[in-house]
């Protein structure tokens, strides 16, 4: 079977994440948006644990399901159209800052793990190395090499995955403090990793221009610390419902059964070019490499973003597609994109009455963003929106990139049509 897959999220116990992010509400808005297997997100926080151990039981091998009663609260508020089977996977990231090499490292780490026995002998070793009650992602002064050994005896079967790799500050791969391999981060246990995860501003067409990363999967997940972010980055897969499946998959890359990534177009990630926010500079690595590392405005350190750091790794030119590579597509969230048509926040009541409104007639929002007929979308909605959708599909629209720490901005359309079809002088389908 076909299924989409968000492995790493944030629970209520994560800072600067929504109290929304329970598990009764990541199982209905898993189904609005289509996913079929979620994380649990922060398996490391004593009281999300007990939580999961309290709300899900075991489905399929290695998978986890929500208990009835806390199920059939979830699913009264999910259109009908909409409703599937949600299994979760326990998924916690690892925030490891220490010192290797003569320079402080900062590396975020994803671990998978199929049963709650393995979760809880992990748990066990990281108490004693640092408080896992503080944060849902844990901030650990421990070797990320250590961390894998740690959740290789714990869990032989883990799913050990560098989160985020090219993000400047937290990443294996990060401008500011990681490394410029992976075999400098994990020595002799580098072939225990399978995947790297490329993080919301980089997609796999980047990933491709480095030679020794041909060897792992690249994997895309949310990170979402709220529940409307859900899938906006995940993995496809063509395989039964087991972990076992899914690790197998994700190791061997076969494309027959991890067939493809789900990607933000990466100008839209926060760290997408150079800049320095404070000054509202945007650069990109020539003008970077140009100014010797400096803002053009003040003069002081920009942050080198993903696209440079991703240049000075390279050994290959852009365009090349290694053999193996699985394929991806880049897509926005129909919130953003209804949005956007109205030039209105995500959340304004005119937005999301819209969304709600397409979900509950045509089914959930990836397969509108990717299946549907442009026609029958247009009939549920509007033609304009119908239209966004396909420009999106198509990758046909205008981005101010990101850069250290902002977001970038998206343009479907411009404002002269986004006027006349709000006055009906032009039918864009």
């Amino acid at each position: 079977m076909q299924f989409v897959a968000d492995f790493h999220i944030h629970s209520p116990y994560s800072r600067a994440t929504s109290p929304a992010m329970e598990l009764e509400t990541l199982n209905r808005y898993a189904q609005i948006k289509g996913i079929a297997v979620i994380g649990t997100g922060d398996f490391t926080h004593p009281a999300w644990f007990s939580n999961l151990q309290k709300k899900l039981e075991p489905a399929e091998n290695g998978l986890f399901k929500l208990r009835q009663k806390y199920k059939s609260v979830s699913d009264k508020d999910v259109p009908s159209i909409c409703r599937s089977d949600v299994r979760f996977i326990l998924s916690a990231e690892v925030s490891c800052i220490y010192s290797k090499n003569g320079r402080t490292r900062k590396v975020h780490n994803l671990l998978i793990v199929p049963s709650f026995d393995e979760v809880a002998k992990i748990n066990a070793a990281l108490s004693k190395i640092g408080n896992l009650k503080a944060d849902g992602r844990p901030i650990l002064g421990l070797d990320s090499k250590v961390l894998l050994s740690i959740a290789l005896n714990s869990s032989p079967d883990v799913l050990f995955i560098p989160a985020h790799a090219w993000t400047p500050h937290f990443a294996v791969l990060g401008s500011n403090s990681g490394f410029n391999s992976l075999e400098e981060c994990f020595e002799d246990l580098t072939p225990h990793i399978y995947a790297i995860e490329t993080g919301l501003s980089s997609d796999p067409s980047m990933n491709w221009r480095l030679s020794a990363l041909d060897r792992v999967a690249l994997i895309s997940n949310s990170d979402a610390h709220s529940p409307a972010k859900l899938a906006r980055e995940a993995n496809i897969f063509n395989t039964e419902l087991s972990y076992k499946n899914i690790y197998e998959a994700i190791k061997s890359r076969d494309k027959s059964k991890f067939i493809g990534t789900i990607e933000y177009f990466p100008e839209e990630g926060k760290y997408h070019l150079d800049g320095h926010r404070d000054c509202k500079q945007r650069m990109t690595p020539s003008e970077t490499k140009q100014n010797n590392g400096l803002c053009l405005k003040c003069g002081g350190k920009v942050t080198v973003g993903v696209m440079h750091r991703v240049e000075d790794l390279a050994d290959r030119k852009e365009g090349k597609i290694p053999h193996g590579a699985i394929p991806f597509k880049r897509l926005i969230p129909l919130q953003e994109i209804i949005a956007e048509v109205y030039d209105a926040g995500v959340n304004t009541k005119k937005v999301l009455n819209m969304h709600s409104n397409l979900i509950s007639a045509l089914g959930n929002e990836l397969s509108i963003l990717q299946n549907l007929p442009v026609k029958e979308i247009g009939e549920a909605s509007t033609p304009i929106i119908a239209e966004g959708i396909l420009r999106v599909r198509k990758g046909n629209v205008k981005i101010a990139p990101g850069y250290d720490g902002e977001y970038g901005t998206i343009e479907i359309f411009d404002q002269e049509e986004r006027e006349k079809a709000q006055k009906g002088q032009i039918k864009l389908l």
